[in-house]
C-alpha cells in the first residue's frame, strides 16, 4: 500500500503522521510513504528577478521543506516506515491531489484543523479520487 501524508509542520498534520505511525499494523504490509509538504510559489515581481536568482528561490523551498517535514521524519523513522519526501511548489490541494495520483497512492492522510471551511483539507477532500483519510 502506498500513502501519501501530506505536512506542512502544523500540530494538525503531524497529528496525521501519528495517525499512520499507530495503525500501520492495520496494513498486511508496512505502507510505503510519500512525505509531502507544499509550498505556494514565491510571487514573481517586476525587478526581483535581478535581486533573488531562481537557485535563491529553489533554496528557499528545499530550506522551508525540509523544516516542514522534520518532525515527520522523525516519526517514520522511529517507526521504522519507509519514506520518499516530496517538495512541491504550487497551490497545496491541487498539488497534494495531483501528486497522490500520479504516483499511484492508495491512500491520503491529511490533518483536519478545527477551521475547516475553506481549508486545503476540504479541498483535497472533495478532489481527490483517491480516499482520503481527515486526522483530528
Amino acid at each position: 500500500m502506498k500513502i501519501l501524508v501530506a505536512v506542512d509542520g502544523s500540530k494538525a498534520s503531524l497529528n496525521a503522521v501519528k495517525c499512520l505511525v499507530d495503525h500501520a499494523d492495520w496494513y498486511r504490509d508496512k505502507p510505503q510513504v510519500e512525505l509531502v509538504t507544499v509550498h505556494f510559489p514565491v510571487p514573481q515581481l517586476p525587478g526581483l528577478g535581478a535581486a533573488v536568482g531562481k537557485s535563491q528561490v529553489a533554496r528557499y523551498y528545499q530550506e522551508e521543506g525540509e523544516s516542514r517535514v522534520a518532525a515527520a521524519r522523525k516519526q517514520l523513522d522511529a517507526a521504522g516506515l519507509r519514506y520518499e519526501v516530496r517538495i512541491l511548489v504550487g497551490h497545496p490541494a491541487e498539488q497534494i491531489v495531483k501528486h497522490a495520483t500520479k504516483a499511484g497512492c492508495d491512500l491520503i492522510y491529511i490533518g483536519a484543523p478545527q477551521a475547516l471551511i475553506g481549508s486545503t483539507t476540504t479541498r483535497v477532500a472533495h478532489t481527490s479520487e483517491v480516499p482520503v483519510l481527515l486526522v483530528k
